[in-house]
């Protein structure tokens, strides 16, 4: 029997939930059925380690390799080829985002208007190509693949004002079906594209417990002595995460003199400016970014609570992945949120603010019952969803 050729196609292996639902998904795929490839617009990321031997990860675009060299070398590169156009398209891009601050909507937006016409069609027919992230891998799949079926996924609580909507919607028209990763997510999307409602699904991202399991048991952990309270926050540093509510309830708590510390895994463009908080709060014991790992199940597995400040979520993957190690949660009350918690019984879902998070983790440290309850219904509440699989096996047929 021939095998299928699949076509996943993500930014990047960074780390973020959508990266490890991908990964994880991959990793339960029958090979015997599926040819897979894999696109990345940026390659060498942590999660890269992961992806099964047998899927393919697809060169980078010609684009991509150009956008590494720093500009004096593009220049030269240009010259020797005789061939500007990747040049003027990174020069017209580069200047457009620097105008003002923009969403990660309009930037996508932004970054195909300028780029596409440099960015090469992938000579492959595939029987599915599937953007496993919305923005710029749902333009890429729509534009530049040619597939028998295309799905896209929706990863994200996607509001977009009427221009991005726009010029979204003749993307969006290409594809057989839009897979949102929770029921939240497919209400927002629906709310701007009702047009969709029709071939629009949910698919929960996929969570492997046996996977996170063996994973928590290997590779390293925190490397002080430090014999507190240890909180846990896995994100990316960006405003959807919502530090700035994680700072200062974390000031909050250090004004209580609670003996703590609070980790961060992670990396993004508020690297700085969380850093400049911790200086100016004198937070250096007590907020501490430890950068990304392609496994942060053994930090998870050491810590005493897990804490999400999101502002918005898809899902909250991470959350997940906390609820299958037994940890006790706090989070913000997202879009998505009540997907998977129930307040007072996996974990506590507060009000996004910083009084409420730094309440709801002084609830926790001082309610010994109530904590001990948590973990007991933890551990038996249901493990994972492999059953998610299933779902994505009837959709692509």
């Amino acid at each position: 029997m021939r095998k299928k050729k699949l076509l996943f196609v993500i930014d990047s292996l960074v780390g973020a939930g959508a990266e490890k639902s991908l990964i994880t998904l991959l990793s339960l795929l029958d090979y015997k059925k599926y040819s897979v490839d894999l696109m990345l617009f940026t390659h060498g990321e942590l999660l890269e380690e992961l992806v099964p031997k047998e899927v393919n990860i697809l060169e980078p675009l010609k684009y991509s390799t150009f956008t590494r060299l720093n500009l004096k070398s593009a220049l030269f590169f240009s010259l020797k080829n005789i061939n500007f156009d990747m040049l003027y398209s990174r020069l017209k891009y580069s200047i457009s985002i620097r105008m003002k601050e923009y969403s990660n909507a309009q930037k996508a937006r932004l970054y195909w208007e300028n780029v596409s016409s440099v960015i090469e069609v992938n000579p492959k027919k595939y029987d599915i190509a599937i953007s496993y992230a919305q923005g710029v891998p749902t333009f890429y799949v729509a534009d530049k693949i040619n597939a028998d079926k295309k799905f896209a996924w929706v990863n994200v609580s996607y509001r977009l004002d009427e221009r991005e909507a726009a010029y979204q919607k003749q993307f969006y028209d290409v594809y057989r079906n839009i897979v949102a990763v929770s029921d939240s997510a497919k209400d927002i999307f629906l709310q701007t594209f009702p047009q969709y409602f029709n071939k629009t699904n949910v698919i929960y991202d996929i969570n492997n417990p046996n996977f996170i399991e063996s994973m928590a048991g290997l590779g390293g952990s925190f490397k002080d002595d430090f014999t507190g309270i240890r909180i846990l926050t896995i994100g990316r540093l960006a405003h959807q995460k919502g530090y700035d509510i994680a700072l200062k309830a974390c000031k909050k708590l250090k004004q209580k003199g609670v003996n703590f510390r609070w980790y961060v895994l992670g990396k993004g463009p508020l690297k700085e400016e969380i850093n400049q908080y911790i200086i100016k709060n004198n937070l250096q014991d007590y907020f501490i970014l430890l950068g990304v790992t392609s496994n942060p199940y053994p930090f998870i597995k050491d810590c005493d609570l897990y804490v999400q400040t999101s502002r918005f979520e898809g899902f909250g993957l991470a959350i997940a992945e906390a609820r299958m190690l037994n940890k006790p949660v706090v989070t913000t009350k997202f879009d998505a949120v009540f997907s998977q918690m129930i307040d007072g019984e996996n974990g506590l879902v507060v009000e996004m603010n910083y009084d409420a998070v730094c309440e709801g983790i002084l609830k926790l440290i001082n309610n010994k019952e109530l904590k001990n309850n948590i973990i007991k219904y933890l551990k038996e509440e249901k493990k994972g969803n492999i059953e998610e699989l299933t779902k994505f096996y009837e959709l692509i047929g």
